[in-house]
């Protein structure tokens, strides 16, 4: 109804997966690719959980699409099925006839045939879909499937995509042999506030439109609120806004119209504690996975000028409630930044981790955190040698090479083998740049100086495409779960505006 009066070739909010509309911010994209690397390595069982709505379905899609050619998937999308179904399903996605035969013979075609595929250079990978009402039996029975193997190599890789009530179904304790086996774990984590504005207009823009940004942040703020982050809800409440702007005959969504959506499905804002928690396992994210927010931080104002205007006041009522207005760096000219700037920002794919408490205070540059903040049960990291001889002087430089300096610094820390120096294991990523901004990342910097947590902070040269770019990772601590432990330490800003991860060194 509403496509020509926006200019669109096709609906953008539908909630139907449609790969094309696959979003890759806020570490979709990262998560895709860690999965396929994932896969490549063959070993263990990988799960992937997340909230209702939180696109578990389109990302099993673009895996679906993405997979190389000698992967042969087989998709399970009803997982309500018994021992035996299962077993029947896979075999018919195998092309084998046994219709009437026992688990026994049915167990033995499967191996059969998995051993002739890897023969061929073929690997098979089951994909199970809501794997959360999986019975238990079945759930079992996929266990011993993950067994088969011929010589070294497993005959049969599997994903499971569900709820968070997966989880809880796995700590049970007659399923601890298949919970050993998962060796890799993916949460997919609601959208902040700030990168849902991206990928409205990156639905928008999927679908053909071609204007400037439709969505006022009064708008963003209440489908985020209402929708705690989740795709679906966003789509849904979007869609409707859409309507609703339409039936004015306008072109700008504001928060009237979103409030009329909200009526219409019946929602209310309730923004929850799971739309803030980031919780990535298992070793590969340790390579791959990375936080995608740096377009908020970078794109933050220096101060609140007397004369602001209107428009400019978003980037200040993006910040949570109990954050004084008056911290350097939370409002002013330069706020508006173009939508088109910040989606560039958002954009980009890059490998590393997932989330998580400092150490020891230590002079700038420094490769620890301040101890306050640190685990009762997490053992500091000494500084080295080489960090020890950083000379103060260093401040004369840009805050830009300060920080890289002592990011470099770090590197060749956890590079040492000197015995007995603690040495620092894991850093909390904010965002990553894959190319080098100096003058953003140099205001980020003297935003953080004005938070007091410039000490904190380490520029880590990275390559991106063959291109060189930036990680800005935050602390340092002996070990992953302590850095897990350290980001609810985070400065509220930081928690609000980046989607972090764990980058392990």
């Amino acid at each position: 109804m509403y496509l020509e009066h926006f200019g669109l070739n096709e609906p953008p909010f539908r909630i139907t997966p449609v790969t094309v509309f696959f979003f890759s911010g806020a570490n979709r994209g990262e998560i895709l690719d860690a999965l396929i690397y994932s896969l490549s390595e063959g070993e263990g069982i990988i799960k992937v959980s997340g909230e209702v709505g939180s696109g578990k379905t389109m990302l099993c899609r673009m895996l679906l699409e993405r997979l190389p050619e000698y992967f042969e998937t087989i998709y399970l999308a009803n997982p309500s099925l018994s021992r035996k179904e299962m077993l029947y399903a896979i075999a018919d996605a195998l092309g084998l006839k046994i219709d009437g035969e026992r688990v026994g013979v049915i167990m033995h075609g499967i191996q059969s045939k998995l051993e002739e595929k890897a023969r061929e250079g073929k690997r098979v990978v089951v994909l199970v879909d809501e794997a959360h009402a999986m019975p238990l039996d079945t759930l079992e029975e996929l266990r011993l499937l993950y067994n088969l193997q011929s010589g070294n190599a497993k005959l049969l890789q599997i994903i499971l995509f569900g709820q968070q009530e997966l989880n809880a179904k796995l700590d049970q304790p007659n399923m601890r042999q298949l919970k050993d086996r998962i060796v890799h774990h993916f949460d997919m984590q609601p959208l902040s506030r700030n990168i849902l504005e991206n990928y409205l207009m990156f639905r928008m823009r999927a679908a053909g439109y071609r204007g400037p940004s439709v969505f006022s942040p009064g708008a963003i703020k209440l489908i985020a609120d209402a929708s705690n982050g989740l795709l679906r809800r966003a789509n849904i409440l979007a869609d409707k806004s859409l309507l609703a702007a339409f039936v004015e005959d306008t072109h700008n969504i504001e928060a009237r119209h979103v409030e009329a959506a909200m009526r219409d499905c019946e929602i209310k804002p309730s923004r929850t504690v799971f739309g803030k928690k980031l919780v990535i396992g298992g070793s590969v994210v340790a390579v791959l996975l990375s936080g995608l927010a740096a377009w908020w931080m970078l794109d933050r104002p220096q101060a609140v000028g007397k004369g602001q205007k209107a428009e400019d006041k978003y980037a200040v009522s993006a910040l949570p409630d109990n954050v004084p207005r008056n911290l350097p760096g939370t409002g002013g000219p330069g706020a508006s930044a173009g939508v088109n700037d910040r989606a560039e920002l958002a954009a980009g794919n890059a490998p590393v981790a997932a989330p998580s408490a400092p150490i020891a205070a230590q002079p700038v540059p420094t490769v620890v955190s301040p101890a306050p903040t640190a685990t009762p049960t997490a053992p500091a990291v000494a500084p080295s040698a080489s960090m020890a001889s950083v000379s103060p002087t260093i401040n004369k430089s840009s805050l830009f090479e300060q920080r890289l300096a002592a990011g470099k610094q770090l590197i060749e820390q956890t590079a040492s083998t000197s015995s007995g120096q603690a040495k620092a294991v894991a850093s909390i990523q904010l965002f990553y740049n894959n190319e080098i901004q100096k003058g953003r990342i140099e205001g980020f910097l003297r935003r953080a100086e004005g938070l007091g947590k410039l000490s904190e902070i380490y520029l880590l040269p990275a390559k991106f495409d063959g291109k060189d770019g930036l990680r800005i990772v935050y602390g340092a601590y002996p070990s992953v779960d302590a850095a897990r432990n350290a980001v609810k330490e985070l400065p509220k800003r930081y928690q609000e505006a980046f989607a972090t991860s764990i980058y392990t060194f």
